[in-house]
């Protein structure tokens, strides 16, 4: 039997410590128990866990659409910073893909990485050497190379970097 999800995430958070963007991603398709990890994470480290959804629905309620496209970035930023902690979970993340909106939610965690360590449930899959949300017809679609970020999945896990080619640890 392989190593325990929460086990193997909270390694890759040491090991974030190294990389110029703190950022991990754990990445699995919905229902797949990425909350169920992430509390587990919680509940061993005392690193805040946050619904992103939630936070950023109730900063924007009284924003026009352009003023949550323009202010989106900053609500988001405010939310981690309020943790106060040097490692935040992030979950439910949905918001920041959608279109109306404006945002690269890929981009958006990595700024929020370069101050503190950062995970993120990512709903999608890895495919090849990219990690993938949503199906390419759907309006929400993105695709990302791997590198720059850690990322557990699955049975198995990968730090990628640019130009170290191989991916494996």
């Amino acid at each position: 039997m392989g190593e325990p999800l929460a086990e193997r995430l909270i390694r890759r958070i040491d090991q974030a410590a190294e990389l110029y963007h703190r950022l991990v991603m754990l990445v699995a398709p919905a229902g797949m128990g990425k909350t169920a990890v992430l509390h587990e994470v919680h509940k061993r480290t005392n690193a805040p866990l946050l619904n992103v959804n939630l936070e950023l629905s109730c900063r924007m309620l009284d924003l026009t659409e352009r003023q949550r496209v323009l202010q989106l970035p900053r609500l988001l930023s405010d939310v981690v910073d309020a943790a106060r902690a040097d490692v935040v979970l992030l979950d439910n993340i949905e918001v920041l893909f959608d279109v109306s909106l404006k945002q690269d939610p890929l981009r958006l965690l990595q700024g929020l990485s370069r101050n503190k360590t950062v995970v993120a449930a990512w709903g999608g899959s890895i495919d090849g050497e990219h990690m993938v949300y949503a199906k390419p017809d759907h309006p929400e679609y993105k695709r990302y190379p791997l590198r720059d970020f850690l990322y557990v999945c699955g049975s198995s896990v990968k730090r990628q970097t640019s130009g170290d080619g191989n991916g494996q640890d």
